[in-house]
């Protein structure tokens, strides 16, 4: 792998961790359309950088967030701070069940089954739409709230369906307020994403050569500016009621995914 790969790559994860586009559809789409051998096998330690970067750059926008919750659960208080850790901790059982006994079932969505990606493109859309429908509240998200989400992000697993698009969208449904809505989905990922890597370093499939430092540097960078811009700019965009935008997008690409699955 070269330094300008590298870098493309850690953009393209930076982007597609926070914007509601499916990087898992997308993938397989270009997969389809540039042969199944055409994208690279890229190593496991690489996808670990990048994943590492996209839970750093959440981190670091969360901050202030992350240290009012360290504070809290450090103080064994039962105040807001740690009820918001049990939440996030609720959030994340669909989808650890889901990956832990569900895991074989789920390749098969992701061996070229294009009109899926299409399909699931097109129900992201809708969840977008809907989310910029809802009308503006400044409710918190509840325990049952926290479980429904993290349905919708076990749901996401299908590659198709946005994880942020969808978790955010299923906050806002349940009428949480927008902001909090975003804050709440960046969040809950940081733990899947640290455990994902753990269990990655974990399996001794890692290996590391020399010379894949400075390109695995490159990609991290990246990753993290990238992630670090997406995050702070889906705030924004869920704030201002603007996820139509993405949900017009899908839309288009999910349509030319059928299209493409049907004639193609």
């Amino acid at each position: 792998m070269d330094i300008i790969d590298a870098i493309i790559l850690g953009i393209i994860q930076g982007l597609t961790e926070f914007l509601p586009v499916s990087s898992s559809g997308h993938l397989e789409l270009g997969k389809a359309i540039l042969g199944a051998n055409a994208l690279p096998e890229e190593s496991l330690l690489f996808t670990v950088v990048l994943h590492f970067a996209t839970a750093l750059s959440t981190l670091i926008v969360f901050r202030k967030d992350v240290w009012e919750i360290l504070k809290g659960l450090f103080q064994f208080k039962w105040n807001e701070e740690t009820q918001f850790s049990l939440k996030i901790v609720i959030s994340m059982i669909p989808a650890a069940l889901v990956g832990f006994f569900l895991e074989d079932f789920l390749e098969v969505f992701f061996d070229g089954a294009i009109i899926i990606v299409g399909i699931m493109l097109i129900i992201t859309a809708i969840l977008l739409y809907l989310a910029d429908l809802a009308k503006t509240t400044e409710k918190g998200v509840s325990y049952r709230g926290a479980f429904v989400i993290g349905l919708a992000q076990a749901v996401a697993i299908l590659p198709g369906i946005s994880r942020s698009g969808a978790t955010i969208s299923a906050a806002v449904l349940l009428g949480v307020d927008k902001t909090k809505s975003a804050r709440f989905s960046f969040l809950m990922v940081v733990p899947l994403i640290l455990g994902k890597m753990a269990k990655d370093i974990l399996s001794g499939e890692i290996n590391f050569v020399g010379d894949q430092a400075i390109a695995m540097g490159a990609g991290f960078v990246a990753a993290f500016v990238a992630g670090l811009a997406a995050c702070t700019w889906m705030i924004k965009l869920v704030r201002q009621s603007k996820l139509s935008y993405f949900a017009i997008y899908c839309l288009i690409i999910g349509l030319i995914a059928i299209a493409w699955s049907i004639w193609g």
